[in-house]
């Protein structure tokens, strides 16, 4: 088993109203966590913007020295994305290991990729970050030139120039494999639409129960296949983007997706590397917002979350608030207010009321008509049979009677054969 690390968190609040800053320090705390580190101290500073130099005051850096050795602390992390400078300084004023929240959460994506492609996205990712990074090594480089000042510079210099030059190539390398992979992921994208199946995504905060939602459908409707997701309790446990197609008893069907958790401060580089699972969600008809209903600052993350997707062009797609873990605070569970479910995933509560909102979302383009199928058309009765919600047939002398729920399309197509 992996020794955990004892680590003291760090952060500087600016009392910028977009961010809470307690919630943001506790949530650091989870990510270490999920890092396998054990937070045994926090030290938290006022100031109106982190300084410059060393992140946070001189007089914090001197408060601090006692506590590292006094904690016994393995790693110092920061709550905001950390210059190669300060991460350095403080390095040096400490003699510990330094690491930002965007290198936790880079870490922890590492770790739970999975497929070709989210290994391929985490890796783009790592890279981007470490490459303005790089000057940060400068003097070490020049130190392996044989000194440091300009006059002796050339070996350690030309060694960063090897090193961005690698790390660009390996960049540009990995973004084209990520591109075909991407061309595939268009390619079915581009199928799924051709067979008008609406597509409704789950979003949310990471851990907020979205795969034990889609598991949950997935249960519910399609009980003896094996279809389920991985889901756990933890910060991003889903990388990878799940595509399920559920298909309901009266024959309507639509294609469910899970992508990956929304994060507060999540790094520019993860949103740029993960773009086209992303995209996942700015194509759906409809979302879903899975909300941790039990988390004391719910309405925060959900701020996060509906910033992330305006971010990524998905503001005006209608949405459904699904408000899981309700049972935990509330014992009128299920419970329907207009679009918002109050819902157990994990319990199974209310899932028909989640379907039901659902249905009345992306089913709207249906017709209830009758038709009458010559005997010689018989195809169309086992295309109906298939494809609609048969609610009656009879025989008749001219041919089959149906009466039915079909999509518009299909009312069209065969308009000749309504009676």
């Amino acid at each position: 088993m992996e020794e955990r690390l004892k680590a003291i968190a760090i952060g500087v609040n600016t009392k910028d109203k977009n961010n809470d800053f307690d919630y943001s320090m506790l949530e650091l705390r989870g990510l270490a966590e999920a890092r396998h580190m054990d937070v045994v101290g926090e030290l938290t500073q006022n100031l109106p913007r982190p300084n410059h130099v060393h992140y946070i005051g001189k007089g914090k850096i001197e408060e601090l020295e006692p506590l590292v050795e006094e904690w016994e602390a393995d790693v110092l992390i920061s709550n905001d994305e950390l210059s190669p400078s300060q991460i350095r300084v403080l390095e040096e004023k400490l003699d510990i290991r330094v690491m930002d929240r965007t290198m936790l959460i880079l870490d922890i994506f590492a770790e739970r990729a999975n497929t070709r492609e989210a290994k391929l996205q985490v890796e783009v990712a790592q890279l981007q970050y470490m490459l303005p990074r790089l000057i940060g090594r400068r003097e070490s480089l020049g130190r392996q030139g044989g000194g440091s000042g300009l006059s002796n510079r050339g070996a350690g210099e030309t060694k960063l120039e090897l090193d961005r030059r690698r790390i660009e190539d390996k960049i540009s390398a990995l973004n084209k494999e990520l591109d075909s992979l991407v061309d595939l992921r268009t390619t079915q994208r581009k199928q799924r639409q051709k067979s008008e199946i609406p597509v409704v995504s789950l979003v949310g905060y990471t851990n907020a129960g979205k795969s034990t939602t889609m598991n949950a459908f997935v249960e519910t409707f399609h009980p003896n296949e094996n279809k389920q997701v991985f889901e756990k309790d933890m910060l991003f446990a889903t990388l990878e983007t799940s595509v399920r197609n559920i298909t309901l008893p009266d024959k309507k069907a639509f294609l469910l997706t899970d992508t990956v958790g929304f994060v507060n401060k999540l790094p520019h580089q993860l949103v740029k590397a993960f773009r086209s699972t992303l995209e996942e969600v700015v194509e759906a008809d409809l979302i879903i917002h899975v909300v941790d209903y039990s988390d004391p600052h719910y309405e925060k993350l959900m701020e996060v979350t509906e910033r992330t997707l305006s971010d990524i062009g998905g503001g005006d797609i209608p949405v459904i608030y699904a408000f899981n873990k309700a049972e935990l605070v509330d014992e009128n569970v299920p419970r329907v207010e207009k679009d918002r479910i109050y819902f157990s995933a994990k319990n199974r509560i209310g899932i028909d009321e989640l379907l039901t909102a659902v249905k009345s979302h992306i089913f709207k383009d249906y017709k209830r008509c009758e038709m009458l199928i010559p005997f010689d058309k018989g195809h169309l009765i086992s295309y109906f049979n298939e494809n609609a919600n048969v609610l009656d047939t009879q025989y008749e002398e001219n041919g089959t009677k149906l009466t039915l729920e079909c999509k518009l399309v299909d009312a069209e197509r065969y308009r000749e054969f309504i009676v």
